[in-house]
């Protein structure tokens, strides 16, 4: 048995596997949100509809960046895979995240609407509020049904 620490560390998700995690959750965070989201701000639904893509765009790219970091963080830190992080990491896991959207979502959300800051920074809560709840049911039920598979020797793209 070596120990070398390129082996000890836990396998994290293939490219494939992060890039259908992201696709899955923003589809499913649009269909979700937007028709609330439309109701509460006075938004017209298709202006929503418009800026929540926007929005699921930058949260697309932030979610894949965000992901990959933490979960290399963890593996590194305490020596784990992302599909086994407990409760308390999850929460803030998902709080971090929705943390950096809205300090990049927050203008953009001003400028669409024609919102005060304050309006906006409302909204964007909600937002943030709903989407902590949706990130962490998502995440939790992603990892349950698609696991880290143990990547095998000589694998190159751990992708299935």
């Amino acid at each position: 048995m070596s120990s070398h620490p390129s082996e000890l560390r836990p396998p994290l998700r293939s490219v494939r596997d992060r890039i259908r995690q992201v696709a899955l959750f923003e589809l499913g965070g649009l269909a979700l949100v937007t028709p609330p989201f439309a109701w509460a701000s006075g938004v017209p639904l298709s202006d929503s509809v418009g800026l929540l893509a926007l929005i699921a765009l930058l949260a697309a790219a932030w979610n894949a960046a965000y992901n990959t970091c933490f979960d290399r963080i963890e593996a590194k830190l305490a020596g784990r895979p992302a599909d086994r992080r407990p409760l308390p990491l999850r929460i803030a896991h998902a709080i971090g995240f929705e943390s950096g959207l809205l300090l990049m979502s927050l203008p953009i959300i001003t400028a669409w609407t024609g919102m005060s800051w304050f309006e906006a920074l409302l909204a964007d809560l909600g937002l943030a509020t709903a989407y902590v709840l949706y990130a962490f049911a998502f995440n939790l039920g992603y990892d349950r049904a698609f696991p880290i598979e143990p990547q095998r020797c000589g694998s190159l793209s751990g992708a299935r």
